[in-house]
């Protein structure tokens, strides 16, 4: 992810901590890494359902919930910088 442009859904996903998402993702490394990943999984989803022949495939549920783990692992993250 480019580092001076921010995914719009990710940016979505927590309105009430955009600019606390904006100054980690600047600040710390790890937290910029899981906005990342989260966003190559998000695209790498979107592909995959969008190939009929693949949308059957587990894999995709596998990824959803590998991308889920990574919203909650930033949410933590955002709960305690605004703490």
């Amino acid at each position: 992810m480019n580092s001076k442009v921010m995914n719009k859904k990710i940016k979505n996903m927590f309105p009430e901590y955009r600019d606390a998402m904006h100054i980690l993702k600047q600040e710390n490394p790890h937290f910029a890494k899981l906005m990342q990943d989260h966003d190559e999984l998000d695209k790498e989803i979107i592909q995959l359902e969008l190939d009929p022949v693949r949308q059957i495939h587990d894999d995709i549920e596998s990824l959803k919930r590998k991308k889920l783990r990574l919203k909650d692992e930033m949410y933590q993250h955002l709960r305690l910088f605004k703490t």
